[in-house]
């Protein structure tokens, strides 16, 4: 199949891979972006996967909690340019989305856009198309998460960068000191170190597998351009060693706390006692994955397509 210069543009900002490798690799994999990943990573030009890159598009990562009713919310509306995200119009238009999710039910963006507000005649849909005509800028309402029970959220905005976390926990008694002190710092934790699950035994064993595979694929290569290629058991164990690593960079509790890399979270959580546990933690960041299209392109890839 043909690929496209702007997909090539697309995978090398995911990756941070040469054009000439990315295009390889979609023309590999039939223009399967996340096969394509797994073949640049393999192959050892990927550092890592899905790799976010730069983020490009604006708007705000916005939390909210309804502490009587003991339900929150997380949202990410975008915008075209930062001027618009901190407009007034703009931010709050992104509290009555989040005010929606806590009072629906809905479960994604088309069903959140047709929900009329309490004592509004319009939906949310007919409130954007509002915003938009006024604010003149497109404005999408890109994702959001709706979580009940004992809530908190923190919102890291600094350097360009917007990141909302919000994290469920249990507790003897939540209103406890100690306990919000904790979960401040979980999700500190979290912004600042992008876990994926709580624990490793909320990660898909289909994930484990494929983590798995790729990185004895890349053992065994690195294995053969060796001076001194090492026995069949030896590449096993390799193996086994990163793969912990990775399960300590993907699961909250993991990873070593931030404030004190010797111990681990779940250390940390069970220094401060009060029985706390994390059940559930959502982390958005402003733009993850969004590209904006950059007018310069055609110079960067005329190269690459002679």
């Amino acid at each position: 199949m043909a690929i496209s210069a702007q997909d090539v543009k697309a995978l090398k900002d995911l990756t941070n891979c040469g054009l000439m490798d990315c295009k390889k690799a979609l023309e590999q994999t039939n223009g399967d972006v996340d096969a394509a990943i797994k073949y640049l990573r393999e192959n050892g030009l990927a550092k890592a996967a899905k790799k976010s890159g730069r983020i490009a598009a604006e708007g705000l990562v916005y939390a909210k909690i309804d502490e009587a009713k003991k339900i929150g919310a997380i949202v990410e509306v975008n915008s075209e340019t930062d001027f618009a995200a901190k407009s007034e119009r703009f931010v709050e238009f992104v509290d009555i989305v989040a005010q929606a999710v806590i009072d629906s039910d809905a479960e994604d963006v088309e069903a959140l856009k047709a929900y009329k507000p309490a004592g509004s005649e319009d939906t949310i849909g007919d409130i954007l198309t509002e915003r938009i005509a006024t604010i003149s800028e497109n404005i999408q309402i890109r994702r959001f998460k709706r979580m009940t029970g004992d809530l908190f959220s923190y919102i890291h905005n600094g350097g360009g960068s917007i990141i909302g976390a919000m994290i469920k926990i249990e507790a003897d008694d939540t209103n406890d000191d100690a306990v919000k002190v904790c979960a401040k710092d979980l999700l500190l934790q979290i912004t600042a170190s992008s876990p994926q699950y709580v624990n490793q035994e909320d990660v898909p064993a289909s994930v484990i597998e494929e983590e798995k595979n790729i990185q004895l694929e890349i053992v065994k290569k690195e294995n053969a351009e060796s001076p001194k290629p090492k026995p069949e058991n030896v590449l096993e164990k390799i193996v086994e060693g990163r793969m912990r690593k990775f399960t300590e960079d993907i699961c909250l509790l993991n990873q070593p706390y931030v404030k004190d890399p010797n111990i681990t979270v779940a250390k940390y959580i069970a220094s401060v006692g009060k029985n706390i546990k994390v059940v559930d933690f959502v982390r958005y960041e402003k733009g993850e994955g969004i590209q904006k299209k950059e007018d310069n392109f055609a110079d960067e890839v005329a190269s690459m397509v002679k």
